[in-house]
C-alpha cells in the first residue's frame, strides 16, 4: 500500500450528510439509486450508490452517510454525481454505508 502524507489526506473533503430523496436509477450498468443529499452549508448534491442489495428506498430517507465532496463531478450515462457516497464491502460484493455512530451536523468534516 502506498503511503500519503498528511498533506495529501487533508485536501480529502469528507462531509456528513443526510439522504433526502432516493429514486431509481434504471440506466445505470448495475443495480444503483440516485440519491440526493443535504450536507448542510455546501448544500444539496446528487450522488449515486450500487446500494439496491442492502437498503431499500423507503429507509435510505433520513439516514446520514459520509461523501467525499472534492473529487469533482462524475458523469454516469447521463446523470452527473457530484459526491461520492463511502462505503464498505461486506465481502458478498454488497457495500454497506459508511455513517456516523451518532447524528452530527449536515456538513460536519471527518477530522
Amino acid at each position: 500500500m502506498q503511503t500519503i502524507t498528511w498533506q495529501q489526506f487533508e485536501q480529502t473533503d469528507i462531509r456528513v450528510g443526510t439522504i433526502i430523496e432516493v429514486t431509481d436509477f434504471p440506466e445505470a450498468r448495475k443495480p444503483a439509486y440516485k440519491l440526493m443529499i443535504d450536507l448542510g452549508p455546501l448544500g444539496i448534491r446528487k450522488s449515486s450508490a450500487q446500494i439496491t442489495s442492502l437498503y431499500t428506498k423507503e429507509e435510505l430517507v433520513g439516514k446520514q452517510v459520509l461523501c467525499v465532496t472534492n473529487l469533482g463531478n462524475k458523469q454516469i450515462g447521463k446523470y452527473i454525481s457530484e459526491v461520492l457516497v463511502t462505503g464498505f464491502e461486506d465481502g458478498h460484493q454488497n457495500i454497506v454505508l459508511a455513517q456516523p455512530a451518532s447524528p452530527v451536523p449536515n456538513g460536519s468534516k471527518l477530522m
